[in-house]
């Protein structure tokens, strides 16, 4: 007899979600909050490494302090949260577009063609991926585009494993084959019967995507080769907190904070999907 409870809901989703909307809510309304310019500098000697909650002499208050060029630090961390979602979901996006595309091709691929993608991702995925992004980022002048296409370009071919796979055991099933013989082609039984049922893998893999992203951003930048300041992201805040990490700890630590906030929700979330969609497969 079925229950008349509602099922219960899944800690993890209520807890990624409020970490993720905490930080987006902080990083669309930071116009609203502050009025401050994340890159203005006013009497560095007066307003420079102030502690959270302080006043400066201009009447300015600094929940999170100001960094040793007497930056206000919220607002520069809400703004570079804007850098570094931004980058993160837009390289996510990016390598599933390239990852579903390789991935349904090897799949519904015949012969040579098949094997040439499935080798070509085998061998991207043979290729340290941090090495990798250091090397593409030094070859060309650092910027937020570049960000994004590195990181997309170095993170799909999980993707297309993920869709290599399960396209080959949807189309190993009656609906695929009788679409198949009804005169289906291989395009129209992609998008058609198979899309609808992938969408559920690649959203997880999205999810969890995001938060990794957002790291090797972070990653990037702190070490000079991603976002440029003065324009704010979190990798480059924390690079210049690093100096004054027992004097000012505020500087790297609330990028640092918010990071953990972004990575633990995004981890949450993919997990709690992917918990789902095993169960509905079982």
């Amino acid at each position: 007899m079925p229950s008349d409870h509602p099922p219960r809901r899944d800690a993890r989703v209520v807890i990624g979600a409020s970490l993720l909307a905490v930080v987006v809510a902080m990083t669309l309304l930071v116009p609203l909050l502050s009025s401050a310019d994340p890159t203005a500098q006013r009497d560095v000697v007066a307003t420079r490494l102030l502690a959270p909650g302080s006043t400066d002499q201009f009447g300015g208050f600094h929940p999170l302090g100001t960094d040793r060029l007497g930056r206000d630090v919220w607002t520069r961390l809400a703004y570079g949260g804007r850098v570094s979602l931004a980058v993160g979901v837009l390289a996510v996006v990016l390598s599933v577009v390239i990852g579903v595309s390789v991935g349904a091709a090897a799949a519904l691929a015949r012969g040579r063609l098949g094997t040439l993608l499935l080798a070509i991702t085998d061998f991207a995925l043979a290729v340290p991926r941090v090495v990798l992004l250091l090397l593409l980022a030094a070859l060309w002048s650092p910027s937020v585009a570049l960000v994004v296409l590195v990181l997309g370009v170095t993170g799909w071919m999980t993707i297309a494993r993920l869709v290599y796979a399960e396209s080959r055991s949807l189309v190993a099933r009656p609906f695929a084959e009788s679409a198949l013989a009804l005169g289906s082609g291989r395009a129209r039984l992609l998008a058609k019967h198979l899309l609808p049922n992938l969408l559920t893998p690649i959203l997880v893999a999205a999810a969890l995507g995001v938060g990794n992203a957002i790291l090797l951003e972070a990653g990037l930048s702190f070490l000079g080769l991603g976002v440029q300041p003065p324009a704010p992201s979190w990798g480059n805040m924390i690079a210049a907190g690093r100096d004054a990490l027992m004097d000012a700890p505020w500087i790297a630590g609330a990028p640092g904070v918010a990071l953990v906030f972004v990575v633990v929700g995004c981890t949450l979330l993919g997990d709690a999907l992917q918990d789902r969609l095993v169960a509905a497969r079982d």
